[in-house]
C-alpha cells in the first residue's frame, strides 16, 4: 500500500502514500481506489492557485463515505504542511468528518495546516494537476467541463 495511480480525463497522476504518518487515511484512500470506488467520479471543485477537489461520487461536494462507514477521524501530524502544490489532503467539513474527499493543492497552503489529514504526494503527474487548476468553472468553483477520475489503481 504506497502508491495509487488516478487516471484521469486529462491524464494520469500517481501518488506516493503517506502510510507512516496516516495510516487510517491512506488505507482509507487506497482501499477505496481499489475497490472501483472512485472510477467515473469527478473533481467537482477547482479553485485557481487553491486546490482541486474530488472522490465524491454525488458530484456535489456532500457526498461520500470511508471504509470505515460514514466518517472518521483526523490524523493530523505537526512535520506534515501544505507548503507546495501537489499535497494530497482529505477534504472534511470540519474535525474529524473525513469520507472519500480528498484535495490536491495547486500551491501553497498554509491555512489548511492542521486543519486537513494530509496523506501523500503527486509523485508523478503534476503538470496535469497544473492543467486541471486552468479549467474553467463557474463562480462556486464547478468546472465548466467534466473533469473525471476514468479508473483509479493501486500499485
Amino acid at each position: 500500500m504506497s502508491t495509487v495511480v488516478l487516471e484521469t480525463s486529462m491524464g494520469e497522476i500517481a501518488i506516493e502514500l503517506y502510510t507512516e504518518h496516516a495510516p487510517k487515511t491512506c488505507k482509507n484512500f487506497f482501499e477505496l481506489a481499489k475497490s472501483g470506488y472512485y472510477n467515473g467520479v469527478t473533481f467537482h471543485r477547482i479553485v485557481p492557485g487553491f486546490v482541486v477537489q474530488g472522490g465524491d461520487p454525488t458530484g456535489t461536494g456532500r457526498g461520500g463515505s470511508s471504509i470505515y462507514g460514514d466518517k472518521f477521524e483526523d490524523e493530523l501530524h505537526p512535520g506534515l504542511k501544505h507548503t507546495g502544490a501537489g499535497i494530497l489532503s482529505m477534504a472534511n467539513s470540519g474535525p474529524n468528518t473525513n469520507g472519500s474527499q480528498f484535495f490536491i493543492t495547486l500551491a501553497p497552503q498554509p491555512t489548511l495546516d492542521n486543519k486537513h489529514t494530509i496523506f501523500g504526494r503527486v509523485s508523478s503527474g503534476l503538470g496535469v494537476v497544473d492543467k486541471m487548476g486552468l479549467v474553467a468553472t463557474n463562480p462556486n468553483g464547478k468546472p465548466r467541463v467534466d473533469v473525471k477520475i476514468l479508473k483509479a489503481r493501486v500499485e
